[in-house]
């Protein structure tokens, strides 16, 4: 039987009593898509799981996404090794709040990430609820997005002369990223949209894939999605995870932001890592 413990936090819940090595039945799995709806993170401790596991629990949620500038492993073409080694001296990887794929013409609608690696100390994820955020959001900002598209792009990340760029070539970084001028391409999407599968209100993505907004010009658009993300990232609305090897952890890439943290200097720290694509056929796909 699921045990469902909420973090007490803004989000985020760990979930026991199952055991996603095998097959799982219609109506578990209905019950763990409502705990994610509802607390937009979920974690699963003492998973024993391969990358065919891993794969498979991706279909559950919905159809394995694209992984635009990340090398997938040796033998899939979905399944991503997110690592830092002990002695690697690149900065740390995605330390800034965002929403996966956010600059896709359709961002996956979830991640998966499980632990094969985790350090003594530090390594922490952050998570930061953004239908809270929305609901608490003062309305003289609300208002002066209600109607607006955020123009997301990867080139501050993944262009050649981006933050993983040509620039990272010699690195010594562990993590396969590659990148293009594919990633200057841009893409709207609302500021606010309605969860397609929850009925509620909520935001997407933040400044970082979002570069701009339609119809304002820089020096307009900047003090707005500064303002933004100083309200949408506030300590109230997040949630920290503490990891622990063998962990599978799923959240719902429309409703939170997340970030990494880093405080392991000396270890190493290796997870796996899927998104999850919108399957129309299947599941509510989120219409942003």
């Amino acid at each position: 039987m699921l045990d469902i413990q909420p973090s007490g936090q803004a989000c985020g819940a760990t979930v026991t009593g199952i055991d996603f090595s095998g097959e799982i039945d219609a109506t578990t799995l209905q019950s763990v898509r409502r705990a994610w709806l509802e607390h937009h993170v979920l974690a699963f401790p003492e998973q024993q799981l391969s990358d065919a596991d891993l794969e498979r629990i991706s279909r559950y949620f919905g159809a394995l996404g694209e992984e635009p500038f990340f090398g997938t492993i040796d033998g899939s073409d979905h399944v991503v090794e997110l690592s830092r080694l002990a002695d690697e001296k690149a900065p740390l990887f995605a330390e800034n709040w965002h929403s996966d794929w956010s600059f896709l013409p359709q961002p996956p609608i979830g991640t998966l990430l499980y632990s094969l690696v985790i350090p003594p100390v530090g390594g922490h994820t952050g998570f930061v609820n953004q239908q809270k955020a929305l609901a608490e959001m003062p309305m003289t900002l609300r208002q002066r997005l209600e109607g607006k598209r955020a123009l997301h792009s990867a080139a501050a990340a993944y262009a050649p002369e981006g933050m993983y760029g040509d620039k990272e070539t010699e690195s010594d970084r562990s993590m396969k990223i590659t990148f293009s001028d594919k990633a200057k391409e841009i893409y709207p999407h609302p500021f606010i949209f309605t969860h397609p599968e929850s009925g509620v209100d909520t935001l997407l993505g933040c400044i970082g894939y979002i570069c701009g907004v339609e119809g304002m010009s820089e020096e307009e658009a900047l003090p707005l999605l500064f303002e933004l993300y100083e309200w949408q990232t506030r300590e109230e609305f997040q949630y920290t995870h503490d990891w622990q090897r063998d962990m599978l952890v799923i959240w719902d890439n429309r409703s939170v932001l997340h970030r990494a943290y880093g405080g392991y200097e000396g270890y190493d720290r290796i997870l796996h890592r899927t998104t999850i694509a919108p399957d129309e056929s299947r599941f509510l796909a989120p219409s942003i």
